[in-house]
């Protein structure tokens, strides 16, 4: 019998077709195990780009030379908080980049966190044990820390770098006031602003320096020129204020607090300050609405409650200037104000037991203020009168005053 064949067909049709298949099965699975590996290891490139299209991939990480740049500009317009975040994020992208060390750093003390500044100067001058900025930094934090003996040392081994550098002049300056040394801050606070004109900083310390020897108007003018440089630098602006009040160039003082308010119009600082300023000028209506206005803003703030207190003493309402002067003493301050006048306003208001106990209190606390003689003498009468009016202390002993020491030059401040 004879096989017919069917040759529309190729001869080997049905082989090639089970082995043409098996190709493409295994290429497929190549193709799927490929794509799989790519996947698991592009997965966030790919989250990212997918977001993108949608419209919701999150801004990219700037580099840190542009957060650098970010924080130098905010600087510039007086936000030191905005400015120092944006340099933390820089020296943390970049933590052995000594520019933004010594930034960063030179803003958190500046921001009164000083002991932060401290081990990133130690760190700077690790990296660059020539480079004076670090010995700069660390002493001025020293400084700041109440550490001037370690400052003066620090700050003299950068100079042996560079004996020209403006701000190790600048911390000297200021070390040297703390330790007593006048003419050596004076020199360093001089050598500083010819070194370099331009340094904010070598100017707010040789205006510290010729505060401390009585040299007020040359103080102010080396203030005046530093904000020219910085002119919205908040710290430099209640320097001179403070300076103001000294001269009592009073509205002097009060036009630049206002200007601090128009930079930053929620600093309770400022509100305190015109509240002392106003009662200084007598006018105590005006004075009491801007404490109240600071501690709206910070309840906890135990100067404020100080200065509010005081007004409210001036004016008689006693009740008002013991709950002040509590409030005082409840946020931790140990302002001699807020215990020796609260005494007295218990003794006006009858209550003797209250104020022979707090006088008392205030007396030895007065009696380690320097230049605190005439806090004595009210503390000594307002024990005296107890005696004299309240029956149960006739006969008390009255502490004798004691002898008046010299009052040190008003350090500046704001």
């Amino acid at each position: 019998m004879q096989i017919r064949r069917d040759y529309s067909q190729p001869f080997f049709g049905a082989r090639r077709r089970r082995r043409g298949t098996g190709r493409l099965l295994f290429a497929y699975g190549l193709f799927m195990g490929g794509l799989l590996v790519f996947v698991s290891t592009q997965f966030d490139r790919l989250q990212m780009t997918a977001l993108a299209m949608v419209g919701m991939a999150p801004s990219p990480t700037p580099f840190a030379s542009t957060l650098a740049a970010q924080g130098y500009e905010r600087y510039l317009a007086g936000d030191l908080e905005e400015a120092a975040a944006l340099f933390e994020q820089a020296h943390r992208q970049q933590p052995d980049n000594v520019d933004y060390i010594y930034e960063y750093g030179r803003l958190l003390i500046e921001l009164d966190r000083a002991e932060e500044a401290l081990p990133l100067g130690d760190r700077a001058i690790e990296l660059a044990p020539r480079d004076p900025r670090g010995y700069a930094l660390k002493a001025k934090a020293l400084v700041w820390m109440g550490e001037s003996d370690e400052a003066v040392v620090v700050g003299l081994a950068g100079l042996d770098i560079d004996p020209n550098y403006a701000p190790l002049h600048a911390a000297l300056a200021r070390a040297y006031i703390d330790v007593g040394r006048y003419q050596l801050a004076l020199d360093h606070g001089a050598a500083g602003v010819e070194s370099d004109p331009m340094n904010v900083d070598a100017r707010r310390s040789y205006a510290v320096a010729l505060i401390w020897v009585g040299q007020r108007e040359e103080a102010i003018l080396q203030l005046e020129e530093a904000l020219a440089l910085h002119p919205n630098l908040v710290n430099t602006y209640f320097e001179l204020a403070a300076q103001y009040r000294g001269l009592e160039l009073y509205l002097e003082a009060i036009a630049t607090y206002e200007r601090i308010r128009t930079l930053d119009p929620r600093n309770p600082r400022a509100l305190l300050r015109l509240c002392e300023t106003y009662s200084q000028i007598g006018q105590d209506g005006q004075a009491e609405g801007y404490c109240e206005d600071a501690l709206e803003l910070n309840p906890n703030y135990p100067e404020a409650y100080r200065a509010l207190g005081m007004v409210n003493y001036r004016r008689r309402n006693y009740e008002g200037a013991i709950d002040n002067f509590e409030k005082c003493v409840a946020n931790g301050s140990d302002e001699v104000e807020c215990w020796y006048l609260r005494g007295l306003a218990h003794y006006y208001l009858g209550d003797c037991d209250e104020a022979w106990q707090i006088l008392q209190e205030a007396l030895p606390m007065a009696q380690q203020l320097p230049g605190g003689e005439n806090v004595v003498a009210s503390i000594t009468e307002g024990l005296r009168l107890t005696t004299v009016s309240c029956p149960a202390y006739a006969g008390r002993a009255v502490p004798t005053l004691i002898p008046p020491t010299p009052i040190p030059p008003t350090p500046i401040g704001g």
